[in-house]
Parts: C-alpha cells; sequence; structure tokens
C-alpha cells in the first residue's frame, strides 16, 4: 500500500465523521416533538386541574419534568457528539454559551448521561409511587421501579470512582 492510499484511507476515515449529523438532526427533531408533548400535556393539566385530585395533579407535573430531563439528556447528547467527534467548539467565539454544553469530555459525558437517566427514573419512580393507589400492587413491577434508578446510581458511582482513579494514575505518572 502506497503512502497516497494509506492518506486517501484516514481522509475517508476522518471525513466520515459528518455521517453522525443526520443523527443529531434527528435528535433535534425528536426535541420538536418532545416539546409538542409537553405544551400538549400541559394544556390538558391546565383545563382538568379543577377536577383533579393532588396526587393526579403530582404526577401530570412529574410527566412534564420527565420531558424536561429527557429534552436536556438529548442536548447533552448533541452538544457531546458534534464536540468531541465532529467540530470543536470555539468557547470564547461564544461566550454567551453555556459553559455546561460545551467541551464535554468522555468522563463528564458518562456522569452527565447516568446523571440524567437517574433523574428520569427517579421521577418515573415517584409517578408510579402516587398512582398505587390506583391499581393493585405488583411486587415484581415495585421492585423494578425502585430497583431501576439504584442500579443507575450505582454504575454512575463506580464510573465515577474509575475516572478518579484514572486522574489520580495520571498526575503520580507526571
Amino acid at each position: 500500500m502506497t503512502r497516497l492510499d494509506v492518506r486517501h484511507i484516514q481522509r475517508s476515515i476522518f471525513l466520515s465523521r459528518w455521517l453522525l449529523a443526520p443523527f443529531l438532526y434527528g435528535l433535534l427533531g425528536c426535541l420538536l416533538v418532545l416539546i409538542y408533548r409537553f405544551f400538549a400535556d400541559l394544556f390538558v393539566l391546565a383545563l382538568q386541574v379543577p377536577s383533579m385530585n393532588w396526587h393526579n395533579v403530582i404526577t401530570d407535573v412529574l410527566n412534564l419534568v420527565d420531558l424536561a430531563l429527557t429534552a436536556n439528556l438529548i442536548l447533552i447528547v448533541i452538544f457531546s457528539c458534534y464536540e468531541n467527534f465532529i467540530r470543536k467548539i470555539d468557547s470564547e467565539a461564544r461566550p454567551e454559551w453555556p459553559e455546561g454544553l460545551l467541551q464535554v469530555d468522555f468522563s463528564e459525558l458518562k456522569q452527565r448521561l447516568l446523571g440524567s437517566i437517574v433523574g428520569i427514573a427517579a421521577v418515573d419512580a415517584l409517578a408510579w409511587y402516587f398512582d398505587l393507589e390506583k391499581s393493585e400492587v405488583d411486587k415484581t413491577k415495585l421492585i423494578w421501579v425502585l430497583g431501576f434508578p439504584v442500579v443507575f446510581a450505582l454504575v454512575m458511582l463506580m464510573l465515577a470512582l474509575a475516572d478518579w482513579f484514572s486522574e489520580r494514575r495520571k498526575v503520580r505518572a507526571d
């Protein structure tokens, strides 16, 4: 293989990162769907509040929080993918942009994604808890609803510890 062939292969692989762009646009479309759903649910909630008990109001508000957390998760993924794989964002040229969306390394991305998933799972568990009086208690489902956020929190803790040990090892090596 000649040097020209190797450079062509490398350039092709490097340019393939732009194949992520349609996925990012698709995620932007998902944000629009979530915005629509959020305001549709908010409208229905506003109309039904006078006839609802407080448990149902809280459950519906928690569902709105769930949508907002999911939208945050999508934004984190969009910015992180763009920043890490497509093109660096010049934060000095964009001082008004939130620092939390820029320069997210893989370690931070893992923590933010898992943190968002834990938050979403906790909101869902709380909403399910408020719905307990409406239906029979399914012990298996109860275990899954309560265990799911706990498992993700433990995974998040293990990854944070692994990242911490990795950073300590790098500092010692320097």
